[in-house]
């Protein structure tokens, strides 16, 4: 569904990744891990057009995107959901809701009862403002929000950064939840142990480079990633939810 290949870009001049390879199937959970400055939040915003690439290709759904403007992702099948839980604070849960559903003009009723299943804190909270919930329960808003357009592919970067364990814990399980109902989804986390998980396949970086390319399962299970990337401490592999 998502092929991104010899990604090349940065900010200012600077290049941040260094031929940087991503993909996605349909249905898969996807994680991207690896140190701070590795490249994993550029890597995200520039296969959502958020970073112009100066060389590169990224394909969605076989459509080569590369110049194509976020809005035009979305309408193609694309969310993103940003490392700052971007919600409108003086806006209800609810109304944060039908934001999300900007470039419908059906009837949408149905994805908000939906939203509302996933996250039931929020059916609780939908008349009150999104500035006034916890951390946890702001990033529902904002995961719930970039469901609205029904994506086949979904971008979460960072989404449980600073969160409670517990808070952590439900939206690992929310991930799951969503890709059930088959949605792609692209994930840059730093609990890189739980990111891989709940992931069917994920990718290493470091200094804006593919070190390390597997299942979920084996990367677990490596003893290379495992001492440099998962704190030294071997971990029980497998899919196994956010509370393994």
């Amino acid at each position: 569904m998502l092929e991104a290949k010899g990604m090349i870009g940065g900010y200012g001049g600077a290049d941040i990744l260094k031929g940087v390879d991503v993909a996605v199937n349909a249905g898969e959970i996807v994680a991207i891990i690896g140190p701070n400055g590795a490249g994993k939040s550029t890597a995200m915003k520039a296969v959502f057009g958020l970073v112009r690439l100066r060389q590169g290709q990224v394909l969605f759904r076989g459509e080569d995107i590369g110049r194509c403007e976020p809005d035009e992702l979305v309408r193609k099948g694309m969310a993103y959901v940003p490392q700052e839980r971007s919600i409108f604070p003086s806006l209800t849960v609810h109304e944060n809701l039908e934001m999300g559903a900007f470039i419908r003009r059906d009837d949408f009723s149905h994805v908000i009862e939906q939203v509302y299943t996933l996250f039931p804190p929020l059916r609780d909270k939908r008349r009150q403002q999104a500035g006034e919930l916890s951390g946890g329960q702001r990033q529902m808003v904002a995961f719930g929000r970039a469901l609205m357009t029904e994506p086949a592919l979904l971008l979460l970067d960072e989404p449980t950064a600073g969160l409670s364990p517990v808070y952590m814990r439900e939206i690992f399980e929310r991930v799951i939840a969503v890709n059930e109902t088959g949605v792609g989804i692209l994930m840059v986390e730093q609990n890189a142990r739980q990111a891989l998980r709940v992931a069917h396949r994920g990718y290493v970086l470091a200094t804006g480079e593919n070190i390390f390319t597997d299942t979920g399962e084996a990367l677990l299970a490596n003893p290379e990633v495992a001492e440099s990337f998962l704190g030294g401490h071997g971990g029980q592999a497998g899919r196994s939810g956010a509370g393994a």
